[in-house]
């Protein structure tokens, strides 16, 4: 058995309009569905607790087929900062073109940005910001990689799981 691709991540948001538009606004990511959660499954299978919680449900459609399903929750939680060594979700990533045209633009924009494009040890650029909440979000710019993973990423992990990465299987 195995995953057929990626689908999606969660993230909760303390505005549903806001997040749906600075997704729209900022990196060109439509809503394509939205729902609104019966208080009765709110509290049962969310566990939120209140006289009538409510939960908002939006999924918005990231370029390449990913999807980023956003939360509003009332009664909400203030956000915490999630530290890195934390075990649990850190951040999400867009693979975008041309860094310093995106931190310039982010920038324009009024977006957090935390840090400059840098390169990694293995060639690619990255940096990061934040959305309205703080969630971070990595742009990686994987440079020739990018069509190394789209087009031998099946066979690279063939190749590693028999070589280099074999204890990692163990």
């Amino acid at each position: 058995m195995r995953a057929r691709s990626f689908s999606h991540v969660g993230i909760t948001v303390s505005d549903f309009n806001k997040a749906v538009r600075f997704y729209w606004d900022v990196f060109g990511c439509p809503l394509v569905g939205v729902a609104d959660t019966p208080p009765e499954r709110v509290r049962t299978f969310f566990g939120v607790a209140g006289e009538a919680p409510r939960c908002k449900i939006g999924w918005i459609r990231v370029p390449g087929g990913a999807v980023l399903e956003i939360f509003e929750f009332k009664p909400d939680k203030p956000p915490v900062v999630v530290p890195w060594n934390q075990v649990g979700l850190t951040h999400i990533s867009f693979n975008v073109r041309n860094l310093n045209r995106w931190h310039d633009y982010l920038t324009s924009k009024g977006v957090v940005c935390i840090s400059r494009p840098e390169r990694s040890p293995r060639g690619h650029s990255f940096f990061f910001a934040k959305d309205l909440d703080g969630n971070l979000i990595e742009l990686m710019d994987l440079g020739y990689m990018y069509y190394v993973l789209q087009w031998l990423g099946p066979l690279g992990g063939w190749l590693f799981r028999r070589g280099m990465y074999k204890e990692y299987y163990k």
